[in-house]
């Protein structure tokens, strides 16, 4: 369960190509820095050892060269006068001790000093070995200049009395040794070398091999790591070009949505509006069939403009996005009031029952002024919002009035259409999220018929008055009976 959880947290998270090269650097650049401390760790640890070791390796070659030299008294008795030829081969014998040591690279110096009645002998050679025995050897000079017996005169009460080594460094690379000198348990002074131990080869081996080995441990990880960034990258680059394609794929499949319910909207618009034009072919039929000399000029236009109207209604059928410039267009001259009375007077007043139905009280302000709109778009406007009227008004007999009024100093012109019916509900009075009232909704209707196409009337008007005119359209209840709209027309 807590792994499900992080795998669930981690899903929200998306990486991209620059998240995992930003992983790889800091990765690579962690592995440096840990390479170098982990080396300036290891050279600290060589100092450390090869300074010890150096001491020791020091100390013991001066332990070995003072025991023999130890040897060497206790086993010399001397008691006779010694011949040139053995003279030699005895000062030969000595100088082996002292050669020798100094044939080794990293002895630099080697002297006896020995403490014989308070006086103090020097001995760096076999002959002055051999003098010292026959009591020949002068006492060394407090003239001379030697590190080595500079140091013993400092530290000689020091080794006396304790008979240890003292080792001293100098300039951290140079050892100065003295051994205490006891010959048969009889102290005699001390041995003094000076050495200078060299391992350099040793840690310089071992640190090229460790440098060897962090360069191959570093180019395997890095390589790791390139191989897991180009695996990283193109799975990322998959994901990408699948995620593209899903939303090329989506984007057009509401391309097709938008494209289908607009073609569904024409449909059921031209079902809305198709009984329109077989009503308007019907009163021209009737009209011609009542055409007589003295009528025929006032039938003349009253049929043109039904066929312009026929003509609006069939170019709506063929576009269901119809250019702005067919609908506003400054050669448009519109009386408002002319259509007004045109379509109450010609359409609704033509109906056989309308006595009975609804009667008409018009209250056209002359001063108001003509409209750079298509007339019969205003007639797409107006038409639906008389016709709501009568259909909802739920009465046998409905009052329409219709009203236009023109406000010079706002220069705005105003048309109100309203009825003494039950008003409208006042959940299709409610506004949606976009500001908008129910009623000019898409498919909101009073009407509880289903498929009856009803519920555009209303919508129409307002996507013909406020969407592409760009007037005002409202709708209130009155406060008695019935219902008002008003258009707001900026000129």
């Amino acid at each position: 369960m807590p792994f499900q959880n992080l795998k669930n947290k981690l899903s929200k998270y998306r990486f991209e190509i620059k998240h995992i090269t930003i992983f790889f650097t800091v990765l690579i650049i962690f592995q440096i820095i840990l390479a170098l401390i982990q080396k300036s760790s290891l050279e600290n640890f060589l100092d450390e050892t090869q300074g010890w070791y150096q001491k020791h390796s020091a100390e013991r070659l001066a332990i070995i060269t003072s025991t023999s030299m130890e040897l060497l008294f206790e086993n010399l008795i001397l008691e006779k006068k010694l011949s040139e030829l053995d003279e030699r081969k005895l000062i030969s014998s000595f100088n082996v001790i002292f050669k020798q040591q100094l044939l080794q690279k990293s002895v630099d110096e080697i002297l006896l000093i020995i403490m014989k009645n308070d006086r103090l002998y020097i001995i760096d050679s076999g002959r002055k070995l051999y003098m010292l025995l026959m009591n020949e050897l002068e006492p060394y000079s407090e003239d001379g200049n030697s590190d080595g017996v500079n140091l013993y005169i400092k530290l000689k009460n020091k080794i006396r009395a304790n008979e240890i080594i003292y080792s001293e460094l100098y300039e951290h690379k140079t050892f100065n040794i003295l051994v205490p000198f006891v010959p048969d348990g009889e102290y005699m002074g001390a041995m003094y070398m000076k050495i200078t131990p060299n391992f350099d080869f040793i840690t310089g081996e071992i640190a090229s091999n460790y440098d060897s080995v962090s360069i191959i441990y570093s180019v395997l990880i890095f390589f790791g790591l390139i191989a897991i960034f180009l695996v990283s990258s193109q799975a990322v680059k998959e994901r990408n070009e699948a995620k593209q394609k899903l939303l090329e794929e989506h984007e057009e499949n509401i391309k097709n949505q938008v494209r289908a319910e607009k073609e569904t909207l024409f449909t059921k618009r031209i079902y809305h509006t198709h009984h329109k034009a077989e009503k308007i072919i019907g009163f021209i039929k009737e009209d011609i069939r009542n055409a007589d000399p003295q009528n025929i000029d006032l039938l003349k236009n009253k049929v043109i403009t039904y066929s312009n109207f026929i003509s609006r209604i069939i170019y709506d059928m063929k576009w269901y996005d119809q250019a702005i410039n067919t609908i506003v267009n400054p050669m448009f001259k519109t009386n408002i009031n002319q259509t007004i009375k045109f379509i109450i007077d010609n359409i609704f007043l033509r109906i056989s029952s309308k006595n009975e139905m609804f009667e008409f009280q018009l209250s056209l302000d002359e001063k108001v002024p003509i409209v750079h709109i298509n007339e019969f778009v205003v007639w797409e406007i107006i038409e639906p919002l008389i016709q709501n009227c009568i259909d909802h008004g739920n009465k046998k007999s409905i009052q329409i009035k219709v009203k236009t009024l023109f406000d010079v100093k706002n220069n705005t012109s105003q048309v109100t259409i309203e009825d003494n019916g039950v008003g409208v509900e006042e959940e299709l009075l409610m506004t949606c999220e976009n500001g908008i009232k129910n009623i000019f909704l898409e498919n909101k209707s009073t009407k509880k018929m289903e498929n009856s196409n009803s519920g555009y009337g209303c919508y129409i008007a307002y996507q013909m008055a406020v969407i592409r005119c760009g007037w005002e359209l409202d709708v209130r209840n009155k406060d008695k009976n019935g219902c008002i709209f008003t258009i707001g027309i900026k000129h």
